[in-house]
């Protein structure tokens, strides 16, 4: 039984690498991702902080980002 398991863990087949590199991906697509969160958050709270003051917004403003 512990020998099946002990196969299981060790099963990947992808080298330390190949891991690392998809990790690096990973971790740029998703500090990409905050960054969009983070603009998108900003770009609404401007946006529904206009909606509140009645201000005018121009058509370049409402065109998508």
């Amino acid at each position: 039984m512990a020998k099946a398991l002990m196969g299981h863990l060790h099963s990947d087949l992808r080298d330390a690498a190949t891991l690392s590199s998809e990790n690096r991906r990973l971790r740029a697509r998703v500090k990409d991702l905050e960054a969009l969160v983070l603009r998108l958050q900003a770009e609404n709270d401007r946006l529904a902080a206009a909606a509140r003051t009645d201000a005018p917004l121009s058509l370049e403003d409402l065109q998508p980002a």
